[in-house]
C-alpha cells in the first residue's frame, strides 16, 4: 500500500485548502494542462472525453426535441455587436478585439465571439420571412472567448467550450415554454446523469443576462458550500428582432417580430462534478458521463491464465460498457489508487482463486464496497452497480446541500449564518435592488435565483423589512 499513499499524497485535502485541493486534482487526473496563454488551458484526452460524453448526452436529447446543430462564424463585426444596447454593455468588459487582418489595420473591428446572440439574429433576418419559417431551434457546439481577470481551471477560463441554443418563435407564449422546457433538460441531466441536485428558479433583474427579459437558472452546492451556476436559459422576447429587422409574415398577412430564446451550458459543468462528488482520494465521476466506467485490474497477472482471462472479459464487456485494461507492470496497489483518482466508477479485479471459482470482484469508487460476481451474470451485475454508484452520488451530494441550506428572517440573522455556515441561505426579498445590493455589501452573498418551489418564510423583507412575497436563494457563487 505505500505506492498507493503515494499516489494520494499529492492532493491537498479539501479541509485544508479548497482551491488547492480543487487544482491538485484537475492536474494529478490529468483533466488540463496549463498553457503559454493566460487564462487558457488544454483540455487533455481524459477531460475531453468527459466533456465529448457530457456532449453527446445533451445533443442526444437536444435532437430528440428537434434543434439542429449549426455554426457560426467567430469573429462578430463591431456595428453588428452594437445594433443590442444592452447586450454590449453587458458584455463590454469582457470582449476581446481584433484590429488588425496580417499586417494591415481592419476598417471595423472584430469581436472574437463571447456569445452569439447577434450572429443568429444576423442570419436569422436573412432567412426567416414566413411564419411557416418558424420555429427556428437551433445550436451549435463551440468555443468562446470572455477576457476575465482572475481564472481558474474549468470554473472561469478566457476561452472555454460549451453549446448554446437560439431559438425563434412565432409567439411569445412557445418562446417562454421553450425556455422552459430547455431548463428542465439541463435540470434532469445534472440529476440523473450527472448526479448533482440543481435548485431551478429565476434570477433576478440584477443578476438576468445582459439583453434578456428573463433568465432562468439550475443552481448547485459544492462541497465547500458555495453555489455553481450551472446552465441557464434565457427569454429574449422581441428585443433582438427589433434590434435586427428580424420580421415573419404572420397567418393573419401583417408583419410581426418573433421570439427568441437563448440557452448554454459550458465546461463549467466538469467543475461543478468535481467540487460536488470528489475526495481527497480525487475524482469520482457519474457512470453515464465516465471516459472508463470498468477498469480491469488483473491481480497476480505473472500467473497463468490470468491475462487472459482478463482479455476476454474485455472483449465482452466493450460491447456494454466503456471499459479499460491496465495490464501494466504496476502493482494492484497503485493501480487501485490511480483509478481513484481518475474517478473510474468501478474496477474490476480477476485473480487465480477468481478464475477457479468463475468469479470476479467489483469495488465501487464511491464507498470501495466489494461485490463478488460469477461471471455468467456479469453485465447485469454492473449496470445494478453502476446505478448503486450514481444513486449514492446523489443522495449523498442532496443531503449535502440540505444539511448546509438555513433561514433567516432578520439581516442580522442572515449576517451571521454568512459568516460562520457555508451554504445557502433562504430569505424572503422585497423586490427592491437596493435590498440586494445591500445583502451583497454587508454579507457578501449574492442572489442565486428565485426558485420555483416558493416558501413563505416570513410576511417582510429580511433587509428593509418591507412587506416581501419572494423566497430568494442567496449565496456565495463561484
Amino acid at each position: 500500500m505505500a505506492d498507493q499513499k503515494k499516489m494520494v499524497e499529492a492532493i491537498t485535502p479539501m479541509e485544508e485548502d479548497f482551491a488547492k485541493w480543487y487544482t491538485d486534482i484537475v492536474k494529478k487526473a490529468e483533466l488540463m494542462d496549463y498553457t503559454s496563454v493566460r487564462g487558457c488551458m488544454v483540455i487533455e484526452p481524459y477531460g475531453f472525453a468527459l466533456w465529448e460524453n457530457i456532449r453527446d448526452n445533451l445533443d442526444a436529447r437536444f435532437k430528440e426535441l428537434g434543434h439542429e446543430n449549426v455554426s457560426m462564424p467567430m469573429f462578430i463585426p463591431e456595428s453588428l455587436l452594437q445594433k443590442e444596447k444592452d447586450h454590449v454593455e453587458g458584455f463590454a468588459p469582457e470582449v476581446a478585439w481584433v484590429t488588425m487582418g496580417g499586417n494591415e489595420q481592419l476598417e471595423e473591428r472584430l469581436c472574437v465571439r463571447p456569445t452569439s446572440e447577434t450572429l443568429f439574429c444576423d442570419h436569422y433576418a436573412r432567412v426567416i420571412h414566413s411564419w411557416r419559417d418558424l420555429p427556428k431551434l437551433y445550436n451549435q457546439w463551440c468555443s468562446v472567448v470572455r477576457w476575465e481577470k482572475t481564472t481558474r481551471p474549468f470554473l472561469r477560463s478566457v476561452e472555454f467550450h460549451w453549446q448554446e441554443g437560439h431559438t425563434m418563435h412565432e409567439t411569445a407564449e412557445e418562446a417562454m415554454a421553450e425556455t422552459e422546457q430547455m431548463l428542465k433538460v439541463y435540470a434532469d441531466f445534472c440529476e440523473n446523469d450527472l448526479a448533482i441536485p440543481v435548485i431551478k428558479g429565476r434570477k433576478t433583474d440584477k443578476e438576468k443576462f445582459a439583453g434578456a427579459e428573463a433568465t432562468y437558472t439550475i443552481e448547485a452546492m459544492m462541497h465547500d458550500g458555495k453555489a455553481l451556476q450551472s446552465g441557464t436559459s434565457h427569454y429574449f422576447g422581441d428585443g433582438f428582432a427589433r434590434a435586427f429587422g428580424v420580421t415573419f409574415t404572420g397567418r393573419d398577412n401583417s408583419i410581426q417580430y418573433p421570439h427568441q430564446t437563448s440557452w448554454g451550458m459550458s465546461t463549467r459543468i466538469i467543475g461543478g462534478i468535481i467540487m460536488t462528488h470528489g475526495d481527497n482520494n480525487g475524482l469520482v465521476l457519474p457512470p453515464a458521463v465516465a471516459p472508463i466506467q470498468v477498469m480491469i485490474i488483473p491481480i497476480a497477472q505473472h500467473k497463468e491464465g490470468v491475462l487472459e482471462k482478463a482479455g476476454e472479459l474485455l472483449a465482452r464487456l466493450k460491447k456494454s460498457f466503456r471499459v479499460r485494461m491496465d495490464d501494466s507492470e504496476q502493482s494492484p496497489g497503485w493501480k487501485f489508487a490511480q483509478y481513484e483518482m481518475k474517478g473510474v466508477p468501478l474496477r474490476l479485479e480477476i485473480g487465480p482463486k477468481d478464475i477457479e471459482k468463475n468469479q470476479c470482484v467489483l469495488v465501487r469508487r464511491t464507498d470501495r464496497e466489494k461485490v463478488f460476481v460469477p461471471l455468467d451474470q456479469l453485465e447485469t451485475a454492473i449496470a445494478e452497480q453502476l446505478e448503486i454508484v450514481r444513486k449514492t452520488m446523489y443522495d449523498t451530494a442532496l443531503a449535502r446541500r440540505e444539511s448546509m441550506t438555513y433561514t433567516a428572517t432578520t439581516l442580522d440573522e442572515l449576517k451571521e449564518i454568512a459568516e460562520n455556515k457555508p451554504g445557502f441561505i433562504k430569505a424572503m426579498w422585497c423586490g427592491d435592488q437596493a435590498c440586494e445590493e445591500k445583502l451583497k455589501e454587508v454579507a457578501g452573498v449574492s442572489s442565486r435565483c428565485m426558485p420555483f418551489e416558493q416558501e413563505h418564510l416570513a410576511d417582510t423583507c429580511v433587509c428593509c423589512g418591507k412587506p416581501a412575497k419572494t423566497m430568494v436563494y442567496w449565496g456565495k457563487a463561484y
